[in-house]
Protein backbone atom coordinates (compact mmCIF):
# COMPACT_ATOMS: atom_id res chain seq x y z
CA UNK A 1 0.00 0.00 0.00
CA UNK A 2 2.54 2.23 0.51
CA UNK A 3 3.57 2.15 -2.92
CA UNK A 4 0.63 4.20 -3.75
CA UNK A 5 1.02 7.09 -1.91
CA UNK A 6 3.54 8.93 -4.47
CA UNK A 7 0.76 8.21 -7.03
CA UNK A 8 -1.27 11.08 -6.56
CA UNK A 9 1.62 13.62 -7.09
CA UNK A 10 3.02 11.41 -10.33
CA UNK A 11 -0.33 11.05 -11.92
CA UNK A 12 -1.31 14.39 -12.83
CA UNK A 13 2.49 15.32 -13.55
CA UNK A 14 2.70 12.26 -15.90
CA UNK A 15 -0.64 13.14 -17.68
CA UNK A 16 0.40 16.52 -18.28
CA UNK A 17 3.10 15.66 -19.96
CA UNK A 18 0.78 13.80 -22.63
CA UNK A 19 -1.50 16.26 -22.59
CA UNK A 20 1.05 19.03 -23.79
CA UNK A 21 1.71 16.31 -27.00
CA UNK A 22 -1.79 16.26 -27.20
CA UNK A 23 -1.88 20.42 -27.51
CA UNK A 24 -5.32 22.00 -28.34
CA UNK A 25 -6.33 18.79 -30.61
CA UNK A 26 -8.39 16.04 -29.75
CA UNK A 27 -11.26 17.81 -27.28
CA UNK A 28 -13.11 15.12 -26.22
CA UNK A 29 -9.64 12.70 -25.45
CA UNK A 30 -8.57 15.98 -23.40
CA UNK A 31 -11.83 15.57 -21.29
CA UNK A 32 -11.67 12.13 -21.16
CA UNK A 33 -8.00 11.71 -19.90
CA UNK A 34 -8.15 14.67 -17.40
CA UNK A 35 -11.93 13.34 -15.81
CA UNK A 36 -10.59 10.16 -15.74
CA UNK A 37 -7.15 11.07 -13.85
CA UNK A 38 -8.99 13.04 -11.46
CA UNK A 39 -11.23 9.99 -11.01
CA UNK A 40 -8.23 7.70 -10.38
CA UNK A 41 -6.65 10.16 -8.15
CA UNK A 42 -10.05 10.58 -6.10
CA UNK A 43 -10.08 6.62 -5.69
CA UNK A 44 -6.21 6.61 -4.90
CA UNK A 45 -6.92 8.95 -2.11
CA UNK A 46 -9.53 7.12 -0.47
CA UNK A 47 -7.36 4.33 -0.67
CA UNK A 48 -4.49 6.16 1.39
CA UNK A 49 -7.53 7.63 4.00
CA UNK A 50 -9.17 4.18 4.52
CA UNK A 51 -5.13 2.66 4.96
CA UNK A 52 -3.97 5.06 7.20
CA UNK A 53 -6.73 4.78 9.28
CA UNK A 54 -6.58 1.21 9.34
CA UNK A 55 -2.84 0.53 9.98
CA UNK A 56 -1.81 3.94 10.59
CA UNK A 57 0.27 6.70 8.59
CA UNK A 58 2.18 5.42 5.55
CA UNK A 59 5.28 6.71 4.37
CA UNK A 60 7.20 6.17 0.82
CA UNK A 61 11.51 7.51 0.61
CA UNK A 62 11.48 8.05 -3.41
CA UNK A 63 14.29 6.23 -4.41
CA UNK A 64 15.18 4.29 -1.19
CA UNK A 65 17.27 6.96 -0.34
CA UNK A 66 16.91 7.10 3.61
CA UNK A 67 15.99 10.62 5.58
CA UNK A 68 17.46 13.29 5.53
CA UNK A 69 18.77 12.45 1.89
CA UNK A 70 15.90 11.47 0.29
CA UNK A 71 11.75 13.34 -0.78
CA UNK A 72 10.00 11.38 2.11
CA UNK A 73 5.73 11.37 1.25
CA UNK A 74 3.71 10.92 4.18
CA UNK A 75 0.13 9.82 4.27
CA UNK A 76 -1.48 9.80 7.86
CA UNK A 77 -5.09 10.38 8.50
CA UNK A 78 -5.16 14.13 8.07
CA UNK A 79 -3.44 13.85 5.02
CA UNK A 80 -5.66 10.54 3.61
CA UNK A 81 -8.52 13.26 4.45
CA UNK A 82 -7.24 15.92 3.15
CA UNK A 83 -6.04 14.32 -0.17
CA UNK A 84 -9.66 12.98 -0.73
CA UNK A 85 -12.10 15.98 -0.13
CA UNK A 86 -9.74 17.95 -2.65
CA UNK A 87 -9.49 15.22 -5.07
CA UNK A 88 -13.47 14.86 -4.67
CA UNK A 89 -13.58 19.13 -4.73
CA UNK A 90 -11.65 19.47 -7.91
CA UNK A 91 -12.64 16.93 -9.98
CA UNK A 92 -16.19 18.35 -9.86
CA UNK A 93 -14.49 21.86 -10.54
CA UNK A 94 -13.32 20.50 -14.00
CA UNK A 95 -16.37 18.48 -14.85
CA UNK A 96 -17.71 22.32 -13.85
CA UNK A 97 -15.46 24.15 -16.31
CA UNK A 98 -15.84 21.73 -19.10
CA UNK A 99 -19.87 22.83 -19.35
CA UNK A 100 -18.71 26.28 -18.67
CA UNK A 101 -16.67 25.51 -22.21
CA UNK A 102 -13.20 27.13 -20.48
CA UNK A 103 -11.14 24.35 -21.93
CA UNK A 104 -13.06 24.75 -25.32
CA UNK A 105 -11.07 28.23 -25.70
CA UNK A 106 -8.20 26.19 -26.11
CA UNK A 107 -8.28 25.15 -30.07
CA UNK A 108 -6.75 27.77 -31.47
CA UNK A 109 -3.83 28.37 -28.92
CA UNK A 110 -0.17 26.48 -29.97
CA UNK A 111 -0.40 24.29 -26.57
CA UNK A 112 -3.38 23.87 -24.88
CA UNK A 113 -3.28 25.67 -21.71
CA UNK A 114 -6.23 24.89 -19.19
CA UNK A 115 -6.08 21.01 -18.66
CA UNK A 116 -2.27 20.74 -18.34
CA UNK A 117 -2.67 23.84 -16.00
CA UNK A 118 -5.21 22.43 -13.74
CA UNK A 119 -3.39 18.93 -13.42
CA UNK A 120 -0.35 20.59 -12.40
CA UNK A 121 -2.27 22.61 -9.95
CA UNK A 122 -4.00 19.18 -8.29
CA UNK A 123 -0.38 17.89 -8.50
CA UNK A 124 1.00 20.72 -6.47
CA UNK A 125 -2.07 20.55 -3.64
CA UNK A 126 -1.22 16.39 -3.27
CA UNK A 127 1.91 17.24 -2.73
CA UNK A 128 2.20 19.85 0.08
CA UNK A 129 -0.82 17.37 1.86
CA UNK A 130 1.96 14.40 1.27
CA UNK A 131 4.92 15.95 1.55
CA UNK A 132 7.02 14.73 4.35
CA UNK A 133 9.76 17.73 4.28
CA UNK A 134 9.67 21.35 4.66
CA UNK A 135 11.55 21.39 0.65
CA UNK A 136 8.87 18.77 -0.72
CA UNK A 137 6.20 20.88 0.89
CA UNK A 138 7.86 24.32 -0.40
CA UNK A 139 7.98 22.31 -3.90
CA UNK A 140 3.69 22.13 -3.27
CA UNK A 141 3.48 25.20 -3.25
CA UNK A 142 5.81 26.40 -5.85
CA UNK A 143 4.04 23.95 -8.50
CA UNK A 144 0.73 25.52 -7.13
CA UNK A 145 2.15 28.80 -7.83
CA UNK A 146 2.61 28.22 -11.57
CA UNK A 147 -0.38 26.48 -11.89
CA UNK A 148 -2.55 28.98 -10.23
CA UNK A 149 -0.86 32.27 -12.31
CA UNK A 150 -1.66 31.02 -15.39
CA UNK A 151 -5.52 29.88 -14.63
CA UNK A 152 -6.06 33.06 -12.51
CA UNK A 153 -4.62 35.34 -15.59
CA UNK A 154 -6.95 32.38 -18.12
CA UNK A 155 -8.30 35.07 -20.81
CA UNK A 156 -5.51 37.86 -20.61
CA UNK A 157 -7.68 40.94 -19.82
CA UNK A 158 -6.02 43.78 -17.99
CA UNK A 159 -7.81 42.89 -14.80
CA UNK A 160 -7.03 39.31 -14.78
CA UNK A 161 -3.42 40.08 -14.66
CA UNK A 162 -3.30 43.04 -12.34
CA UNK A 163 -4.81 40.76 -10.36
CA UNK A 164 -2.66 37.85 -10.90
CA UNK A 165 0.66 40.01 -10.85
CA UNK A 166 -0.39 41.13 -7.25
CA UNK A 167 -1.22 37.45 -6.45
CA UNK A 168 2.26 36.46 -7.72
CA UNK A 169 3.73 39.55 -6.13
CA UNK A 170 2.86 38.64 -2.58
CA UNK A 171 3.30 34.60 -2.93
CA UNK A 172 6.96 35.24 -4.53
CA UNK A 173 7.40 37.10 -0.73
CA UNK A 174 6.48 34.26 0.86
CA UNK A 175 8.35 31.76 -1.14
CA UNK A 176 11.37 33.73 -0.58
CA UNK A 177 10.56 33.87 3.50
CA UNK A 178 10.39 30.50 3.49
CA UNK A 179 13.66 29.36 1.51
CA UNK A 180 14.51 31.69 4.41
CA UNK A 181 13.19 29.40 7.02
CA UNK A 182 14.33 26.39 5.46
CA UNK A 183 17.89 27.48 5.43
CA UNK A 184 18.10 28.50 9.38
CA UNK A 185 15.75 25.03 10.41
CA UNK A 186 19.08 23.18 8.68
CA UNK A 187 21.60 25.87 9.78
CA UNK A 188 20.54 24.80 13.54
CA UNK A 189 18.82 20.97 12.93
CA UNK A 190 20.96 19.62 10.34
CA UNK A 191 18.20 18.23 8.34
CA UNK A 192 14.74 19.53 6.91
CA UNK A 193 13.04 15.90 7.03
CA UNK A 194 9.78 16.59 9.61
CA UNK A 195 9.81 13.23 11.15
CA UNK A 196 13.56 14.22 12.34
CA UNK A 197 12.82 17.40 12.86
CA UNK A 198 10.39 17.01 15.55
CA UNK A 199 13.11 15.20 17.75
CA UNK A 200 15.88 18.15 17.19
CA UNK A 201 14.27 21.23 17.32
CA UNK A 202 13.33 20.03 21.06
CA UNK A 203 17.37 20.39 21.59
CA UNK A 204 17.87 24.10 19.65
CA UNK A 205 17.47 27.39 21.99
CA UNK A 206 14.28 28.46 22.89
CA UNK A 207 14.56 31.62 21.14
CA UNK A 208 15.62 30.04 18.13
CA UNK A 209 12.90 27.99 18.22
CA UNK A 210 10.42 30.88 18.92
CA UNK A 211 11.67 32.60 15.85
CA UNK A 212 11.45 29.61 13.00
CA UNK A 213 8.05 29.16 14.39
CA UNK A 214 6.87 32.51 13.57
CA UNK A 215 8.53 32.44 10.34
CA UNK A 216 7.15 29.46 9.12
CA UNK A 217 3.59 30.49 10.81
CA UNK A 218 3.73 33.97 8.47
CA UNK A 219 4.62 31.81 5.43
CA UNK A 220 1.93 29.85 5.97
CA UNK A 221 -0.77 32.66 7.20
CA UNK A 222 0.37 34.77 3.52
CA UNK A 223 -1.16 31.39 2.24
CA UNK A 224 -3.90 30.86 4.21
CA UNK A 225 -5.14 34.58 3.86
CA UNK A 226 -4.90 35.08 7.58
CA UNK A 227 -5.61 39.04 8.64
CA UNK A 228 -3.74 41.26 8.70
CA UNK A 229 -1.92 39.42 5.63
CA UNK A 230 -4.76 38.79 3.93
CA UNK A 231 -5.41 42.06 1.79
CA UNK A 232 -4.62 40.30 -1.07
CA UNK A 233 -7.45 37.86 -1.96
CA UNK A 234 -10.73 39.85 -1.83
CA UNK A 235 -8.85 41.65 -5.31
CA UNK A 236 -7.42 38.49 -6.91
CA UNK A 237 -9.88 35.82 -6.51
CA UNK A 238 -12.97 37.97 -7.55
CA UNK A 239 -11.78 38.27 -11.10
CA UNK A 240 -10.66 35.08 -12.09
CA UNK A 241 -13.13 32.76 -13.77
CA UNK A 242 -15.91 31.01 -11.75
CA UNK A 243 -14.18 27.72 -11.66
CA UNK A 244 -10.96 28.75 -10.98
CA UNK A 245 -12.22 31.15 -8.21
CA UNK A 246 -13.81 28.03 -6.87
CA UNK A 247 -11.26 26.12 -6.97
CA UNK A 248 -8.19 28.67 -5.29
CA UNK A 249 -11.12 29.75 -2.50
CA UNK A 250 -12.06 25.94 -1.75
CA UNK A 251 -8.43 24.70 -2.14
CA UNK A 252 -5.33 26.88 -1.82
CA UNK A 253 -5.85 28.93 1.09
CA UNK A 254 -6.85 25.69 3.29
CA UNK A 255 -3.33 24.33 1.87
CA UNK A 256 -1.85 26.93 4.25
CA UNK A 257 -4.31 26.06 7.34
CA UNK A 258 -3.00 22.16 6.51
CA UNK A 259 0.70 23.40 6.79
CA UNK A 260 0.04 25.43 10.17
CA UNK A 261 -1.47 22.50 11.50
CA UNK A 262 1.02 20.01 10.45
CA UNK A 263 3.97 22.35 11.86
CA UNK A 264 2.63 23.23 15.01
CA UNK A 265 1.26 19.85 16.01
CA UNK A 266 4.37 18.18 14.79
CA UNK A 267 7.48 20.47 15.38
CA UNK A 268 6.23 23.15 17.62
CA UNK A 269 4.01 21.18 20.37
CA UNK A 270 3.16 23.63 23.73
CA UNK A 271 3.90 26.30 21.43
CA UNK A 272 4.70 29.56 22.52
CA UNK A 273 2.83 31.80 19.79
CA UNK A 274 -0.54 30.28 20.73
CA UNK A 275 -1.93 34.16 21.85
CA UNK A 276 -0.47 35.73 18.77
CA UNK A 277 -2.57 32.83 17.04
CA UNK A 278 -5.36 33.62 18.49
CA UNK A 279 -5.80 37.38 18.09
CA UNK A 280 -4.88 36.74 14.33
CA UNK A 281 -7.78 34.32 14.53
CA UNK A 282 -10.34 36.81 16.44
CA UNK A 283 -9.34 39.55 13.93
CA UNK A 284 -9.44 37.33 11.10
CA UNK A 285 -13.11 36.30 11.66
CA UNK A 286 -14.74 39.36 12.40
CA UNK A 287 -12.64 41.89 10.59
CA UNK A 288 -13.50 39.47 7.62
CA UNK A 289 -17.07 39.11 8.04
CA UNK A 290 -17.33 43.24 8.58
CA UNK A 291 -15.87 43.34 4.95
CA UNK A 292 -18.62 40.97 3.72
CA UNK A 293 -21.26 43.16 4.86
CA UNK A 294 -19.75 45.98 3.51
CA UNK A 295 -19.70 44.35 -0.03
CA UNK A 296 -23.07 44.17 -2.70
CA UNK A 297 -20.95 41.59 -5.24
CA UNK A 298 -21.38 38.32 -4.63
CA UNK A 299 -17.68 37.06 -5.59
CA UNK A 300 -16.25 39.74 -2.78
CA UNK A 301 -19.00 38.99 -0.48
CA UNK A 302 -17.95 35.36 -0.66
CA UNK A 303 -13.68 36.56 -0.76
CA UNK A 304 -14.57 38.40 2.64
CA UNK A 305 -16.36 35.29 4.17
CA UNK A 306 -13.44 32.65 3.19
CA UNK A 307 -10.86 35.12 5.69
CA UNK A 308 -13.40 35.60 8.09
CA UNK A 309 -13.74 31.92 8.24
CA UNK A 310 -10.04 30.82 8.11
CA UNK A 311 -10.44 32.57 11.63
CA UNK A 312 -12.18 29.67 12.70
CA UNK A 313 -9.32 27.06 11.66
CA UNK A 314 -7.01 28.96 13.19
CA UNK A 315 -9.04 29.08 16.17
CA UNK A 316 -8.59 25.35 16.90
CA UNK A 317 -5.06 25.74 15.59
CA UNK A 318 -4.40 27.91 18.41
CA UNK A 319 -5.70 25.81 21.40
CA UNK A 320 -3.72 23.16 20.19
CA UNK A 321 -5.84 20.38 22.60
CA UNK A 322 -7.78 17.80 21.36
CA UNK A 323 -11.08 18.46 20.65
CA UNK A 324 -9.97 22.25 19.15
CA UNK A 325 -8.06 20.33 16.64
CA UNK A 326 -10.30 17.88 15.81
CA UNK A 327 -13.13 20.73 15.42
CA UNK A 328 -10.49 22.37 13.17
CA UNK A 329 -9.89 19.57 10.89
CA UNK A 330 -14.02 19.02 10.47
CA UNK A 331 -14.12 22.66 9.62
CA UNK A 332 -11.28 22.16 6.92
CA UNK A 333 -13.14 19.35 5.07
CA UNK A 334 -16.48 21.06 5.47
CA UNK A 335 -15.29 24.69 4.01
CA UNK A 336 -13.08 23.61 1.25
CA UNK A 337 -16.68 22.17 -0.22
CA UNK A 338 -19.22 24.61 1.21
CA UNK A 339 -17.02 27.27 0.12
CA UNK A 340 -16.23 25.95 -3.60
CA UNK A 341 -20.00 25.33 -4.25
CA UNK A 342 -20.87 28.66 -3.26
CA UNK A 343 -18.47 30.32 -5.40
CA UNK A 344 -19.85 27.56 -8.36
CA UNK A 345 -23.21 28.85 -7.68
CA UNK A 346 -21.84 32.72 -8.61
CA UNK A 347 -20.59 31.46 -11.53
CA UNK A 348 -23.79 30.12 -12.84
CA UNK A 349 -25.65 33.23 -11.43
CA UNK A 350 -23.08 34.96 -13.68
CA UNK A 351 -23.78 32.78 -16.23
CA UNK A 352 -27.37 33.28 -16.32
CA UNK A 353 -27.13 37.10 -15.47
CA UNK A 354 -24.47 38.43 -16.89
CA UNK A 355 -23.36 39.71 -13.26
CA UNK A 356 -22.11 39.04 -9.79
CA UNK A 357 -23.83 42.82 -8.53
CA UNK A 358 -26.48 42.27 -6.16
CA UNK A 359 -28.27 45.76 -6.74
CA UNK A 360 -28.63 44.15 -10.23
CA UNK A 361 -29.64 41.17 -9.44
CA UNK A 362 -33.32 39.83 -7.83
CA UNK A 363 -36.34 37.25 -8.81
CA UNK A 364 -34.01 34.44 -8.94
CA UNK A 365 -36.34 31.81 -6.96
CA UNK A 366 -39.07 32.54 -9.03
CA UNK A 367 -36.89 32.66 -12.24
CA UNK A 368 -34.80 29.84 -11.55
CA UNK A 369 -35.86 27.86 -8.17
CA UNK A 370 -33.08 25.06 -9.14
CA UNK A 371 -30.74 28.05 -8.95
CA UNK A 372 -32.18 28.86 -5.60
CA UNK A 373 -32.22 25.60 -3.88
CA UNK A 374 -28.29 25.27 -4.84
CA UNK A 375 -27.39 28.79 -3.40
CA UNK A 376 -29.44 27.77 -0.02
CA UNK A 377 -28.35 24.35 0.99
CA UNK A 378 -24.77 25.47 1.16
CA UNK A 379 -25.03 28.95 2.49
CA UNK A 380 -26.84 27.99 5.38
CA UNK A 381 -24.25 25.31 5.80
CA UNK A 382 -21.87 27.83 5.47
CA UNK A 383 -23.54 29.63 8.55
CA UNK A 384 -23.99 27.23 10.95
CA UNK A 385 -27.69 26.21 10.78
CA UNK A 386 -27.87 23.34 12.66
CA UNK A 387 -27.76 20.10 12.19
CA UNK A 388 -25.33 20.71 8.92
CA UNK A 389 -21.49 20.17 9.13
CA UNK A 390 -20.89 23.56 9.36
CA UNK A 391 -22.88 24.00 12.63
CA UNK A 392 -20.80 20.60 13.58
CA UNK A 393 -17.44 21.62 13.38
CA UNK A 394 -18.41 25.32 14.89
CA UNK A 395 -19.62 23.26 17.92
CA UNK A 396 -16.35 21.05 18.21
CA UNK A 397 -14.43 24.77 18.21
CA UNK A 398 -16.65 26.32 20.78
CA UNK A 399 -16.49 23.72 23.27
CA UNK A 400 -13.31 22.81 22.78
CA UNK A 401 -12.53 27.41 23.96
CA UNK A 402 -15.25 26.80 26.84
CA UNK A 403 -13.16 23.75 27.91
CA UNK A 404 -9.74 25.24 27.93
CA UNK A 405 -11.06 28.48 29.43
CA UNK A 406 -8.73 31.87 29.97
CA UNK A 407 -9.61 35.37 28.44
CA UNK A 408 -8.40 34.15 24.86
CA UNK A 409 -10.28 31.36 24.39
CA UNK A 410 -13.58 32.95 25.76
CA UNK A 411 -13.16 36.04 23.44
CA UNK A 412 -12.81 33.45 20.41
CA UNK A 413 -16.32 31.54 21.59
CA UNK A 414 -17.77 34.95 21.36
CA UNK A 415 -15.79 35.96 18.70
CA UNK A 416 -17.15 33.02 16.89
CA UNK A 417 -21.02 33.26 17.54
CA UNK A 418 -20.90 36.81 16.65
CA UNK A 419 -19.28 35.82 13.55
CA UNK A 420 -21.72 32.78 12.92
CA UNK A 421 -24.62 35.30 13.01
CA UNK A 422 -22.93 38.22 11.16
CA UNK A 423 -22.43 35.10 8.30
CA UNK A 424 -26.03 34.54 8.80
CA UNK A 425 -27.09 37.69 8.54
CA UNK A 426 -24.77 38.30 5.21
CA UNK A 427 -26.23 35.33 3.46
CA UNK A 428 -29.73 36.10 4.26
CA UNK A 429 -28.50 39.53 2.80
CA UNK A 430 -27.71 37.76 -0.59
CA UNK A 431 -30.73 36.06 -0.27
CA UNK A 432 -33.53 38.70 0.00
CA UNK A 433 -31.28 41.30 -2.87
CA UNK A 434 -30.54 38.15 -5.27
CA UNK A 435 -33.26 35.40 -4.81
CA UNK A 436 -36.36 36.99 -3.24
CA UNK A 437 -37.02 40.62 -4.00
CA UNK A 438 -38.53 41.24 -7.64
CA UNK A 439 -36.30 41.74 -10.33
CA UNK A 440 -35.37 45.55 -10.83
CA UNK A 441 -35.47 47.68 -13.69
CA UNK A 442 -32.20 46.96 -16.84
CA UNK A 443 -31.71 43.63 -15.44
CA UNK A 444 -29.16 41.80 -18.04
CA UNK A 445 -30.67 40.22 -21.28
CA UNK A 446 -29.61 37.05 -22.39
CA UNK A 447 -26.59 37.31 -24.65
CA UNK A 448 -24.56 39.40 -22.71
CA UNK A 449 -20.69 38.39 -23.21
CA UNK A 450 -19.02 37.71 -20.51
CA UNK A 451 -15.39 36.83 -22.06
CA UNK A 452 -13.97 38.44 -24.81
CA UNK A 453 -10.43 39.33 -26.21
CA UNK A 454 -11.52 42.82 -26.69
CA UNK A 455 -12.58 43.41 -22.99
CA UNK A 456 -10.09 45.15 -21.55
CA UNK A 457 -11.81 46.66 -18.32
CA UNK A 458 -13.10 42.97 -16.96
CA UNK A 459 -14.13 39.58 -17.59
CA UNK A 460 -18.14 40.33 -16.21
CA UNK A 461 -19.37 41.87 -19.81
CA UNK A 462 -21.76 44.21 -17.83
CA UNK A 463 -22.76 47.02 -20.53
CA UNK A 464 -25.85 49.76 -20.59
CA UNK A 465 -28.59 48.18 -22.19
CA UNK A 466 -26.96 44.53 -21.95
CA UNK A 467 -24.83 45.03 -25.24
CA UNK A 468 -21.90 42.77 -25.88
CA UNK A 469 -18.67 43.90 -23.81
CA UNK A 470 -15.54 44.06 -26.05
CA UNK A 471 -18.00 42.92 -29.16
CA UNK A 472 -17.48 46.89 -30.52
CA UNK A 473 -21.13 46.77 -30.37
CA UNK A 474 -24.03 48.01 -27.82
CA UNK A 475 -26.64 45.25 -29.69
CA UNK A 476 -27.70 41.92 -27.90
CA UNK A 477 -26.22 39.03 -28.75
CA UNK A 478 -28.25 35.83 -29.13
CA UNK A 479 -27.81 33.54 -26.28
CA UNK A 480 -24.99 31.19 -26.90
CA UNK A 481 -23.67 33.10 -30.17
CA UNK A 482 -19.97 33.16 -30.45
CA UNK A 483 -18.56 37.07 -31.15
CA UNK A 484 -15.66 38.23 -33.28
CA UNK A 485 -12.43 38.43 -31.22
CA UNK A 486 -13.95 36.31 -28.49
CA UNK A 487 -10.83 35.04 -26.47
CA UNK A 488 -8.80 32.28 -28.78
CA UNK A 489 -11.78 32.09 -30.98
CA UNK A 490 -14.66 31.80 -28.28
CA UNK A 491 -16.42 33.67 -25.98
CA UNK A 492 -18.89 33.08 -23.03
CA UNK A 493 -22.52 34.30 -22.93
CA UNK A 494 -25.38 34.52 -20.91
CA UNK A 495 -28.16 31.99 -21.12
CA UNK A 496 -31.13 31.73 -19.35
CA UNK A 497 -30.93 27.56 -20.26
CA UNK A 498 -27.31 26.77 -17.68
CA UNK A 499 -25.24 23.82 -19.02
CA UNK A 500 -26.26 20.60 -17.20
CA UNK A 501 -22.34 19.72 -16.90
CA UNK A 502 -22.45 22.96 -14.67
CA UNK A 503 -25.77 22.32 -12.63
CA UNK A 504 -24.71 18.48 -12.38
CA UNK A 505 -21.43 19.50 -10.63
CA UNK A 506 -23.37 22.06 -8.75
CA UNK A 507 -25.51 19.62 -7.36
CA UNK A 508 -23.05 16.97 -6.73
CA UNK A 509 -20.75 19.61 -4.88
CA UNK A 510 -23.65 20.43 -2.39
CA UNK A 511 -24.69 16.87 -2.28
CA UNK A 512 -21.11 16.11 -0.44
CA UNK A 513 -21.51 19.26 1.48
CA UNK A 514 -24.50 17.92 2.77
CA UNK A 515 -22.99 14.21 3.06
CA UNK A 516 -20.93 15.71 6.00
CA UNK A 517 -23.97 16.30 8.11
CA UNK A 518 -25.38 12.77 6.91
CA UNK A 519 -22.23 11.11 7.82
CA UNK A 520 -21.41 13.37 11.04
CA UNK A 521 -20.82 10.76 13.30
CA UNK A 522 -17.96 8.87 11.45
CA UNK A 523 -16.67 12.03 10.43
CA UNK A 524 -16.35 13.61 13.99
CA UNK A 525 -15.21 9.96 14.85
CA UNK A 526 -11.82 9.50 12.01
CA UNK A 527 -11.17 13.54 13.13
CA UNK A 528 -10.81 12.43 16.43
CA UNK A 529 -8.58 9.55 15.90
CA UNK A 530 -6.62 11.89 13.17
CA UNK A 531 -6.56 14.86 16.29
CA UNK A 532 -4.65 11.94 18.69
CA UNK A 533 -2.34 11.07 16.03
CA UNK A 534 -1.34 14.45 15.68
CA UNK A 535 -0.41 14.93 18.69
CA UNK A 536 0.84 11.70 19.72
CA UNK A 537 3.43 12.30 16.82
CA UNK A 538 4.74 9.05 17.58
CA UNK A 539 3.19 7.28 14.97
CA UNK A 540 4.27 10.00 12.23
CA UNK A 541 7.75 9.38 13.61
CA UNK A 542 8.09 5.95 13.56
CA UNK A 543 6.38 5.57 10.68
CA UNK A 544 9.08 7.50 8.52
CA UNK A 545 12.45 6.50 10.32
CA UNK A 546 11.16 3.12 11.15
CA UNK A 547 11.80 3.52 15.21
Amino acid sequence: MNALVPLPVLLPLCVTGLKLAIGPRLHRLQRFISIAVLGAVLVLSVLLMVAADRHGPLSVHLGDFAPPVGITLVADRLAGLMLTVSSAVTLLVLVYSLGQGMADRDDQAPVGVFHPAYLILVAGVSCTFLAGDLVNLYVGFEIMLVASFVLLTIGGTATRIRAGSTYVIISLFSSVLFLVAIAMTYAVAGTVNLAQLAQRLQEVPLGVRTLLEAMLLTVFAIKAAVFPLAAWLPDSYPTAPAPVTAVFAGLLTKVGVYSMLRTQTLLFPGHRLGDLLMLAALASMVVGILGAVAQTDLKRVLSFTLISHIGYMVFGIALAGHGSISGAIVYVAHHITVQTTLFLVAGLIERRDGTTELTRLGGLARAAPLLAVLFFAPAMNLAGIPPLSGFIGKLGLMRAGIDAGGAWAWALVAGSAATSLLTLYVMAKVWNLAFWRDAPPGAEEEGVVLESADDDEGDEGDTEGGGAAGSGSDLPVPAGAVVAAGFLGQSITTTKRLPWPMLAATGAAVALGLSYTVLGGPLTTFTQAAATELLARTPYIEAVLGR
